[in-house]
C-alpha cells in the first residue's frame, strides 16, 4: 500500500502518513526501523505494510516508495 508521509519525530522515530484517501494513520518506532530508513520528510511517498483495516489499521512497516 502506498501513502505519504505526514508527521515524524527522529528522536521517537515514531510519526503518521496519508492514506490516498486522505486518511492519517499513525506508525510506532519498531514499524520504522523494520523499514531500514535514517529519516522521513513530509510529502515523501512512501510504502507501508499493515495489519487490519479501517481503524484497527496498525503499520507494521515503512519504507521508501520505489519503482
Amino acid at each position: 500500500m502506498q501513502a505519504t508521509s505526514y508527521t515524524y519525530d527522529p528522536e521517537t522515530r515514531t510519526g503518521s502518513v496519508l492514506l490516498d484517501d486522505g486518511t492519517p494513520v499513525e506508525f510506532d518506532a519498531p514499524a520504522f526501523d523494520a523499514g531500514g530508513l535514517l529519516l522521513l520528510r513530509p510529502g515523501q511517498r512512501v510504502r507501508i505494510e499493515g495489519e487490519g483495516t479501517g481503524e484497527a489499521l496498525r503499520i507494521t512497516l515503512v519504507t521508501l516508495q520505489t519503482f
